[in-house]
């Protein structure tokens, strides 16, 4: 087949279409587990027959199939990896086998099989339908003008600790959600990018130096390190360049981060509040922003019913005689992290998670609860209180998680005054969830809607999961003419059963120059369910009628709440049976 592929002529789709059909079919054949390409395939037999030559629609959904087919074929291969290499390995080293037959024992294994030869039409494929959609080799996610030199990693988490003293773009094999992007990178490049709107790519547009691109040719090698990369908003090249031809203070200046002062906030004498109560001193700017919007919106735009736990509830709590020996354990712990020892963060959380909650709290925030009309978890017994518990518990956590703590330092925040308040919100079970950006944040045009939609819960956006969500855009002026810009390729989608969602909500969140997109946790009570997509009877993918009256009521809710605010605005919301539901917003990065 390999051999074979010589003889494919790709100038000619339909042959190729053929091929990939046969392929795919083949790959669930072979393979257990094989939900995702059956989805896949099923999704490759609509492509095939609604085939118009030269249309980029087509082009850009046939190209969301190739990027999901690549990420199941990643994924498989790294599970191979670890299954097979160790006993490999071992083998080999009892067998006296040449260590460099060992080191590519799996790999070979690997490309004996049909996912070898799909993963390589893939790639000869690829180039012609981006061709075709009108796609660089570059996917730019923060349109900002950098210069650096290039370095790599494997994972980016693994340096998001270092401080650079030079500007620094990474080139990085894998980017998730949890990571913090170090002092003085001025770019990140990967292989896949991640959704526009997710957590970690509006902490880099934060960043204001930092960027993230798409990089669609990353070699895994050094041969690219002393290089420089040159980039601005619609293009990249490189150049090999002495360190001298570079100006350190011109390049890196703009991404040295500047003090951002916040006042620490005290207890408010209550533990928690009604959405009538909240005010600037007793929650963060998410429960405030949500409470102009209870008000003010129309009543076709729905928000979902809330109260919040306030700042200084957790100081408050654990100076509680039912907390105390954990209080001094915690005072010791923090100390220590303050005296720069990092290893224990992680201590300092798993300690806030052994917290007893004072009665008086739990009294408190039942009757506040069940006033707003929210299930108050105890009425399903002692144990469904306790994942709220332990909810709430992890949240308060995760002022001490390791980004969180590097991103405060990076911007001279000064931890000890960070206060998290908790924002508690029915969750809405929807069919979609959507990001909105009511100026478009890769072409800064401000007439100009950019939304994000992925199937499930937003967490597989806002959270960078493998895959890519739907996107459009729209103008202002006409918000019945969206225009996709991309197609999902979401491997999963997470789905909740009737629940509570307890929020982050500090003071250290949505400051000037200061975003902190993501950098706390937010909790669903109970455990989601994941689910293996499939789009290929979804109407949002090919349903005109249906995809344009939806978009254009996603773009009216955000245009509807920039109007209130007078700014642009970062929304996050839901779709369910056709009713919007606004759950968050706040001015956009």
């Amino acid at each position: 087949m390999e051999k074979g592929l010589k003889n494919v002529n790709f100038a000619n789709p339909l042959e190729v279409l053929f091929l990939f059909s046969l392929m795919l079919e083949n790959l669930c054949l072979s393979i257990v587990n094989d939900e995702d390409y059956i989805y896949c395939t099923k999704d490759w037999y609509r492509i095939c027959e609604s085939y118009k030559s030269g249309n980029s629609q087509w082009a850009l959904q046939t190209k969301a199939i190739l990027d999901r087919l690549q990420v199941v074929l990643a994924e498989r291969s790294q599970y191979h990896h670890k299954r097979i290499q160790p006993s490999a390995q071992y083998l080999g080293n009892l067998l006296g086998v040449p260590k460099w037959t060992i080191d590519i024992f799996t790999e070979e294994l690997i490309r004996l099989g049909c996912s070898a030869i799909m993963s390589i039409l893939i790639n000869h494929f690829d180039p012609i339908l981006r061709k075709v959609a009108n796609l660089g080799c570059w996917q730019v996610i923060s349109a900002v003008e950098v210069s650096g030199f290039v370095t790599f990693v494997n994972e980016l988490i693994t340096a998001q600790d270092k401080v650079y003293r030079r500007p620094t773009i990474i080139i990085a094999s894998k980017v998730t959600d949890d990571e913090e992007i170090p002092e003085g990178v001025v770019a990140v490049l990967m292989a896949d990018t991640p959704d526009v709107l997710s957590h970690i790519s509006i902490r880099a547009r934060n960043n204001m130096a930092c960027i993230t691109f798409s990089l669609y040719l990353v070699s895994n090698d050094n041969s690219m390190t002393g290089y420089c990369f040159r980039t601005n908003a619609t293009k990249c090249f490189v150049m090999e360049i002495n360190r001298s031809g570079l100006s350190y203070s011109s390049i890196i200046s703009s991404s040295i981060p500047r003090g951002v002062t916040f006042n620490r906030k005290t207890f408010c004498g209550k533990y928690a509040a009604s959405v009538e109560e909240f005010t600037g001193e007793m929650v963060g700017a998410k429960s405030c922003n949500i409470k102009l919007l209870c008000s003010r919106v129309p009543s076709y735009i729905k928000i979902p019913m809330l109260v919040a736990l306030t700042f200084g509830a957790f100081e408050t709590a654990l100076q509680d005689k039912v907390n105390k020996d954990i209080a001094n354990k915690i005072a010791t712990l923090c100390k220590s992290v303050h005296n720069g020892d990092l290893s224990r963060l992680k201590v300092v959380q798993e300690a806030i998670l052994l917290m007893n909650a004072p009665p008086s709290m739990t009294y408190e925030l039942e009757h506040k609860i069940r006033s707003s009309k929210l299930p108050w978890p105890g009425d399903e017994g002692n144990e469904r209180w306790s994942y709220a518990w332990q909810a709430i518990k992890k949240v308060w956590a995760s002022k001490w998680n390791e980004r969180a703590f590097l991103s405060c330092q990076k911007a001279k925040l000064n931890h000890e005054n960070i206060c998290m308040a908790v924002l508690i919100q029915e969750v809405v079970c929807g069919d979609y969830a959507f990001v909105i950006h009511t100026k478009n944040p890769l072409s800064a045009d401000a007439i100009e809607i950019y939304a994000e939609i992925v199937k499930g819960l937003g967490e597989t956006l806002v959270g960078a999961y493998p895959g890519h969500a739907m996107t459009f855009v729209v103008k202002k002026t006409n918000l019945k003419s969206a225009m996709v810009t991309s197609y999902p390729s979401k491997l999963t989608g997470l789905y909740s059963k009737k629940s509570i969602i307890f929020r982050s909500d500090s003071n250290a969140e949505d400051l000037e120059g200061f975003a902190g997109a993501g950098l706390f946790d937010s909790v669903i009570m109970v455990k989601v369910e994941k689910v293996v997509l499939d789009y290929s009877k979804d109407p949002i993918i090919d349903d005109k009628p249906f995809q344009t009256s939806l978009f254009s009521r996603i773009a009216e809710a955000g245009k509807i709440i920039e109007d209130l605010y007078g700014c642009p605005q970062d929304i996050e919301g839901v779709v369910k049976d056709g009713t919007i539901f606004v759950v968050q917003a706040r001015p956009q990065i």
